[in-house]
């Protein structure tokens, strides 16, 4: 016989993480998701061809399934074959060299309950976009950092504000978002603006892009990339490029400006298949 759903369960949420290498951040995050996570999850790992252990590490861990790529598809490609497995009311896009902290998810699912505008949720961090950085973070240890994102959730409850772009090293929407607006833009693999792109495409249907104050993650951030600078700088150039062409615009100042002459979302336009 079928289990019947238990009255007033929480829906489901789809964590979708990427990973390439970095072994010691992603058991890191994902001890941290088990740690501190309340709500029904199911974990989606897309490793990019990783050869450092990874992939065994994945395979191991418990209810989650895993995509191994033989070669790197990027993030953008990586995350749409997440969001193809993705069984989940809400989905998470969270990278690998994040810790997340207690009460995390509840508060940003909570902000998606509560007002049906937002479309995306993203948090507080110290590696993040200025919209929703904070610059001074007094922590030093993993320890502290976990003590600090307590009573700053405390001495932000509820708070929040709305902004012209989220991060996506952790993006939290619902599923009939990217029913209406797809997935990521695979032209800006590997990496870079295809977040911004995807941020542009949920205000154009509608959607406001939400900061929620009451959540602190921390993010070791780039690490991918950090091991290559010169590397690294040309694949940000090269993004870019494509997405200031893509959009007709001269730089990211003016993307409330893009939102407002797309309007209304067309879906031959503006949706990405994934």
């Amino acid at each position: 016989m079928k289990k019947r759903k238990k009255r007033n369960q929480p829906p489901l949420t789809s964590i979708i993480i990427l990973t390439h290498n970095s072994l010691a951040y992603t058991k890191e995050c994902i001890s941290s998701i088990f740690q501190y996570t309340n709500e029904p999850f199911e974990l989606i790992l897309i490793d990019n061809g990783s050869t450092d252990g990874t992939l065994s590490y994945l395979t191991k861990l418990p209810n989650a399934k895993v995509i191994a790529n033989q070669i790197n598809r990027g993030f953008a490609g990586g995350c749409n074959q997440g969001l193809k497995l993705a069984a989940g009311t809400n989905i998470v896009l969270l990278n690998n060299d994040t810790v997340v902290t207690e009460g995390w998810l509840s508060h940003l699912l909570w902000w998606l309950r509560h007002n049906d505008q937002i479309g995306i949720v993203g948090p507080r961090s110290n590696f993040v976009l200025a919209q929703q950085a904070i610059s001074q973070v007094p922590y030093k240890t993993i320890d502290e950092m976990k003590a600090f994102a307590k009573e700053w959730a405390k001495k932000h409850n509820k708070q929040g504000y709305e902004t012209d772009q989220l991060s996506g090293f952790c993006m939290v929407f619902k599923k009939s978002l990217i029913e209406k607006i797809g997935g990521l833009d695979e032209r800006f693999s590997p990496g870079y603006y295809e977040d911004t792109d995807f941020c542009i495409r949920a205000q154009i249907s509608g959607k406001k892009l939400w900061v929620a104050s009451d959540v602190f993650i921390h993010h070791y951030g780039s690490s991918s990339f950090k091991k290559n600078k010169e590397q690294h700088e040309k694949i940000v150039n090269e993004s870019y490029s494509k997405f200031v062409n893509k959009w007709n615009v001269k730089n990211l100042h003016q993307l409330a400006q893009v939102v407002k002459r797309e309007k209304p979302f067309n879906s031959i336009r503006h949706y990405v298949p994934y």
